[in-house]
Parts: C-alpha cells; sequence; structure tokens
C-alpha cells in the first residue's frame, strides 16, 4: 500500500519544473502577442487639402509635399487633394469629410474659405484628427465659437505685401493713382494682403482709385485691369495679390498698349514671375516658398501626432521680396 500511494504522488521538484514552465509559455505567449501588435502598426496618415491645382502655387505645393514624403517614406505616408477653382467649397468640405471616413490621422488644409470650412474641421477633430491651418488663416471669432483651436503655419501676409507696396512706392510719386486686385475677400489672407497694399500706398501718400476682388482668378483679373485702365487713364500701377492675378492684369495692360506706363507687382514668386522681373514687366513679388508651405504644415502634423500633450500654437514661416538682380 506504502508503494501504491509513493506512485501516485507528483515530486516537489516536478511541481516546480511544471509551474516554471508554465510561466515561460506564457510569458513567450505574451512576447508573441507584442511583436504580432508592434508589425500591425501602421505609419500615420497625413492627407494635404489645397486649393485649385490649377493655380501653380498650389501645383508646387504638392510637389514640395510628395517630395518631403518620398524622403521621410519610413515616418507617413501622404494623401493630396485640391479643388478645380478657387470657389468651389463644397468641394473641399467634402474633401474634408472623405478623408474623416478614410480615417486619416491628420489633415494639413490650405482652406478657401476662413469661415465655411471650420464646421467641419471641427467635426474632424471630433473624430480624433489632427488639423494644421496652412496659407489661408482660419478666423479666430469663428473658431471661438466653435470651441476649438487650430494652429496656423504660415506667413504674415500683411507684411509680405506691406513689403512688396513699400518698394513699388519706392518707383512713384506722391499723389500717383494706383489700385489693387484683391482675391477672394472671405479668405483671411486676401484681406491681408489688401490691407498690406493700403498701408504701403497710404504711408507713401499714393492714391487708390480701385480695389476690386478677382477672385485670385487670371481671366477675372483681366477683365477688371481692362475696365480700371478705361476708368482711370491716370492709373500708374497695379498691386495683384497673388501672381495669377498679375499675369491677367499685364495681359490687360499689353493688349491697350500701355506696356512699360503701368508697374505692376505681385504675391507668390510663380514661375512665370521668374522672366517677367528680369525683363521689367513685373516690379516685385513676394515669395512665401510654396514648396515648402505644406511641409512646415506636415512637419506641425507630425510632432502632434507624436507628442499629443503638446501644446497648440501657431507657427510663422518666411516671406521674402522678389525684384530685379543688380547687374
Amino acid at each position: 500500500m506504502t508503494f501504491l500511494r509513493k506512485s501516485y504522488q507528483t515530486p516537489s521538484y516536478l511541481l516546480l519544473l511544471i509551474f516554471l514552465l508554465s510561466g515561460c509559455s506564457k510569458s513567450n505567449q505574451q512576447s508573441q502577442v507584442d511583436e504580432t501588435n508592434s508589425s500591425l502598426k501602421t505609419k500615420p496618415r497625413v492627407g494635404l487639402i489645397m486649393k485649385s491645382l490649377a493655380n501653380e502655387f498650389f501645383a508646387t505645393m504638392e510637389q514640395g509635399a510628395f517630395a518631403h514624403q518620398a524622403a521621410n517614406s519610413e515616418q507617413y505616408e501622404l494623401i493630396c487633394n485640391g479643388i478645380k477653382d478657387e470657389t468651389d467649397l463644397s468641394r473641399q468640405v467634402a474633401l474634408v469629410n472623405e478623408m474623416v471616413a478614410a480615417n486619416i490621422d491628420a489633415i494639413v488644409i490650405a482652406p478657401a474659405d476662413s469661415k465655411a470650412l471650420i464646421p467641419c474641421l471641427r467635426r474632424a477633430m471630433q473624430a480624433g484628427v489632427i488639423v494644421i491651418n496652412i496659407d489661408n488663416q482660419l478666423d479666430k471669432e469663428v473658431m471661438s465659437q466653435e470651441a476649438i483651436q487650430i494652429p496656423f503655419v504660415g506667413p504674415d501676409n500683411r507684411a509680405g505685401a506691406r513689403m512688396v507696396g513699400d518698394y513699388l512706392a519706392e518707383k512713384l510719386n506722391k499723389g500717383d493713382e494706383v489700385a489693387i486686385l484683391e482675391g477672394k475677400t472671405t479668405a483671411f489672407n486676401g484681406i491681408q494682403r489688401r490691407t498690406g497694399f493700403s498701408d504701403a500706398a497710404e504711408a507713401a501718400g499714393l492714391k487708390i482709385v480701385s480695389s476690386q476682388s478677382a477672385d485670385w482668378e487670371t481671366n477675372k483679373a483681366n477683365t477688371i485691369t481692362l475696365s480700371m485702365l478705361s476708368e482711370y487713364p491716370n492709373l500708374k500701377a497695379i498691386m495683384a495679390s497673388n501672381d495669377s492675378m498679375a499675369l491677367g492684369a499685364i495681359a490687360a495692360i499689353k493688349s491697350t498698349g500701355r506696356s512699360g506706363e503701368i508697374q505692376v507687382v505681385g504675391f507668390d514668386n510663380i514661375s512665370a514671375m521668374k522672366d517677367l522681373i528680369d525683363n521689367g514687366t513685373v516690379l516685385a513679388t513676394a515669395d512665401q516658398h510654396a514648396a515648402d508651405l505644406a511641409v512646415f504644415g506636415i512637419e506641425t502634423a507630425l510632432k502632434l501626432l507624436d507628442q499629443p500633450e503638446s501644446k497648440v500654437q501657431n507657427v510663422q514661416t518666411p516671406v521674402d521680396l522678389i525684384v530685379k538682380a543688380v547687374q
């Protein structure tokens, strides 16, 4: 009997071994689960929403963003899209909603309107999406009403336009008549550029005889300029709030045989400006570094994704005066 009882008892050292093996097995299983979970983690996905890709400025912005992603492909994925023209607000709202539905991690947006995009961006933030505002600053009062904060990454448009306007003023005389081609009137950057031009004209004693919106578009600028030239025969200069409108103004001036009589300045420094500035057709423009502007926004978004506790704050980017090189 004693023998039989001993044969059915498990020795204590065997119990200890079974316990240790069981613990090791669980530990190995957990390690394998952790490794699997780690391998399933995906890179953050950043969506870039621009305004009209028909505008060279935003095409350059897109190229700069893709180049940055290619050089940092291990850090994030990039999805880019834009609208057909500067006034297609409904499509830009739809792009925001589509990116939220696609579970994008961050949206970097150059809004076509400083107010109209805010409600859909609020909903995106409520869905957990990081939102960064570039190029055209969103309206602070409307954001306050919506109880949100969205950092703006971009230049001081008023200061940039003032810089261009001051350079123009050096070539004119006090009392000379000038006109402004404004951008979209509901776009904060358009308002700021018009204000910067006005600041420069007022400081120099120039007379602003007309200030009209051409909605950032070349054809509209051409039509409005033709009307200005007819109504104000003593016009000495046109300050265009972007280079696309400057091109429209130049075409109008040429068609009326007044090339060389009227100075033109712009804003954005698209590639067409180089030759026009070199040959004196355009006096000056402002460079807000289109190829880098979205990159600044993307890098801000990646920082907030990596450090969600970081304080939301604006980032001012450079803007430079571009004139003919001194020979």
